[in-house]
């Protein structure tokens, strides 16, 4: 995982982040995991990078999207 990639993750208040891996604070807070996936897939369209979508019970990585960083010779 790159430092320029996103994650989404729940907060200890609950509450929805949206964090660059290299950032020190999230870019993005909601009240639902759907809103803040589509904010920082909004951010990461925009720098070419890869949102890991964690689950808010285990915090384990339920889901990935890739958006420009993919290697050209992958199908499909």
């Amino acid at each position: 995982m790159s430092d320029d990639d996103f994650n989404v993750y729940q907060g200890d208040d609950g509450k929805w982040r949206g964090k660059r891996q290299s950032a020190s604070r999230a870019s993005v807070v909601a009240d639902t995991q759907a809103d803040a996936f589509k904010q920082t897939r909004e951010l990461a369209m925009q720098s070419g990078s890869e949102v890991s979508i964690h689950r808010g019970d285990n915090g384990k990585i339920r889901d990935k999207h890739s958006y420009g960083n993919d290697p050209k010779s992958t199908e499909g």
